[in-house]
């Protein structure tokens, strides 16, 4: 599985989960059977409400699922339409996040 995970900064497993999803200075992508980081900066983060389009920069990667503090009822809808859950969690760090994927007690969201 493949992990996309918003985050501050570009730290790592000791990068904080930012706020939310579409305005996130950088992506942290999680590869579960790799137990790989990559991080990519979001050249999307500064943009109008509701106009913002991450994916557009994350569909090569084949996401599975996002991991965020918070993202929009339409977000989280069309993600989920195109096969992508949605796990909420705040305030964390990424390794804290990996290690809640690994135990498996992350919380879906629901829209």
């Amino acid at each position: 599985m493949l992990a996309c995970i918003p985050t501050k900064g570009n730290a790592g497993l000791e990068d904080t989960v930012f706020d939310h999803f579409g305005s996130a200075p950088y992506f942290t992508l999680y590869d579960t059977e790799k137990s790989s980081l990559t991080v990519l900066e979001n050249r999307n983060a500064h943009h109008s409400h509701g106009t913002c389009h991450p994916m557009n920069q994350l569909a090569f990667y084949r996401v599975d699922c996002v991991i965020c503090s918070g993202m929009g009822r339409r977000a989280v809808e069309a993600l989920n339409a195109e096969g992508i859950r949605i796990y909420q969690t705040a305030g964390e760090t990424v390794k804290e996040v990996i290690d809640k994927i690994q135990s498996n007690q992350l919380t879906e969201m629901d829209p």
